[in-house]
């Protein structure tokens, strides 16, 4: 098979596995984790793990309080369901204080998507002033009241995301608070939130403490297998370094085919703020030899007939 065929047809098959195209670097695949975002909080073996944090009663939250306004039972006669449903509205529409009002109702009614969202605010500024501490709480809360709630469903995603939360903010601290770094908790974050809750974000956290042995040695076998869970569910960074240690041999055996194979599929679902993917993806293509790149070819037509 020709060079110019073989690319062709991994583009082909790249769209085929469900990516929309978009345009890996030179080095290390360490180099490349300085390039790669952390996971996003978004809501996306099954034994709790030492270290995880305990199931409890509410803590207090501490620093600025909620709106006074926090509407009461009569405002909202379906419960906290509504009172999500009206912050969620709320904040589409631009109105601050209804929004969080509301979302602060819910939350205290216990409901998942308003602490989380809640936590996501304060952790970005969104709507509300930036408070990491005050986020931290909100995610800390909802994992400690719903960490045992079933994986798959809706809430999960939300509780999922907030073990993700925490563990990156035990991974840098808090500046001038109590939160300091720590990554062996930060570890156990991530670990719980991989393994029970199988969370792509999460196992791509923990292939990221694995590579680089933050808060336990450095292990690229275990490194691989997280990378390898969370790229089987499309994660597109953790295919990226995935495909980069695969192809350079960082950590474990070299198999350039697998991963350039794993750069294709993550340079297809890339999109423009992912350049760095493309660049490690056009790094690994000039390098490999073509009987390479007609392997990696074949290896993306066995990810395709598992996709069907």
């Amino acid at each position: 098979m020709r060079i110019s065929d073989v690319i062709l047809s991994v583009g082909a098959l790249g769209l085929a596995l469900g990516f929309s195209p978009a345009v890996s670097f030179d080095g290390t695949p360490s180099e490349e984790l300085d390039k790669a975002p952390h996971a996003q909080f978004h809501p996306v073996g099954p034994t709790p793990v030492v270290g995880a944090p305990p199931l409890g009663s509410r803590p207090n939250l501490g620093g600025p309080r909620p709106p006074a306004s926090i509407p009461r039972r009569a405002d909202f006669p379906a419960g906290a369901a509504e009172a999500l449903r009206s912050g969620t509205q709320a904040l589409r529409e631009g109105k601050r204080d209804q929004a969080v009002s509301a979302l602060e109702y819910a939350a205290e009614q216990g409901m998942p998507g308003a602490m989380w969202k809640l936590g996501q605010m304060y952790s970005d500024g969104e709507a509300v002033d930036q408070n990491k501490l005050r986020a931290f709480e909100y995610f800390k809360n909802l994992t400690q009241t719903h960490a045992n709630e079933r994986p798959g469903t809706p809430q999960a995603r939300f509780v999922a995301s907030a073990f993700v939360a925490l563990g990156h903010f035990y991974v840098d601290g808090i500046p001038d608070s109590a939160v300091k770094p720590d990554p062996g908790v930060a570890r156990d974050l991530f670990y719980y939130a991989a393994s029970y809750f199988q969370d792509p974000d999460a196992q791509y956290e923990l292939g990221r403490i694995y590579l680089r042995g933050i808060g336990t040695a450095k292990d690229g076998k275990q490194a691989v297998r997280w990378f390898g869970l969370a790229a089987n569910k499309n994660h597109r960074p953790a295919q990226a370094v995935l495909g980069s240690m695969l192809f350079k041999g960082e950590g474990v055996p070299r198999q350039a085919a697998k991963g350039l194979a794993w750069l294709t599929v993550a340079k297809e679902g890339a999109g423009p703020e992912d350049a760095w993917i493309a660049e490690a993806y056009r790094s690994a293509f000039a390098q490999a030899t073509q009987d390479e790149q007609a392997m990696a070819y074949r290896f993306l037509e066995d990810l395709v007939r598992q996709k069907r």
